[in-house]
């Protein structure tokens, strides 16, 4: 005997439905944002790695999760200060491989590549250390690197909460809007001008 179970309706409730699976639409302004995070994604890739971590990791503990008090701003503010430092500094490292293989780092000064973990027996000469002397595209990647960090730090809702608790509809427009026009003209500045600098935090070239 089979037995139906039936609601007030009388309809099955065991009855298979047609659920749709296409999930709710987005309007053009929740796409933008989408893309926006995705974008800064794929740009956060060319801040140094270290930098990123310590920021995402402390930011929660410095704002007290959104919830600031005057002493949580103070350690929130030298905690951006000191991050964007970092991006700014390590935007002008470098790295090469020595005749053993090992991967030595050094900081890229006007007269050539200053080596700051490599022995004595393998200092780098003269003439391949002023290959990786500073230009000015490494000035224009460093500030891009350190608004890129911005934009960073404006999807960070902790660091947004500690400062700005109570938006205004304006503020709130400025916050969507800066950090899509800050990754728009980033992305296309690094792909225009490529960085060939391969230093402390940032992938190695395969050489």
């Amino acid at each position: 005997m089979e037995i139906k179970i039936e609601d007030a309706e009388g309809q099955p409730l065991l009855q298979e439905k047609n659920v749709s699976t296409s999930g709710p639409t987005r309007s053009p302004v929740q796409n933008a944002i989408h893309q926006t995070f995705r974008s800064t994604a794929h740009l956060a890739n060319l801040l140094p790695t270290g930098t990123v971590l310590t920021f995402q990791l402390l930011s929660p503990v410095f704002t007290n999760q959104g919830k600031c008090n005057l002493t949580n701003q103070y350690l929130t503010e030298c905690l951006i200060v000191l991050c964007g430092i970092s991006c700014f500094v390590l935007s002008f490292t470098d790295s090469y491989r020595d005749g053993e293989g090992k991967v030595r780092h050094g900081l890229a000064t006007m007269n050539g590549l200053w080596v700051i973990d490599n022995e004595d027996t393998n200092n780098l000469r003269p003439e391949e250390a002023t290959r990786y002397r500073v230009k000015f595209i490494d000035l224009v990647h460093a500030i891009m690197s350190i608004l890129v960090f911005g934009v960073v730090i404006l999807f960070d809702q902790n660091v947004v909460k500690c400062f700005c608790p109570e938006p205004s509809e304006e503020t709130k427009q400025v916050l969507t809007g800066l950090p899509v026009g800050i990754g728009v003209i980033c992305s296309m500045l690094f792909i225009a001008f490529p960085t060939t600098r391969h230093g402390i935090g940032f992938p190695l070239s395969p050489q």
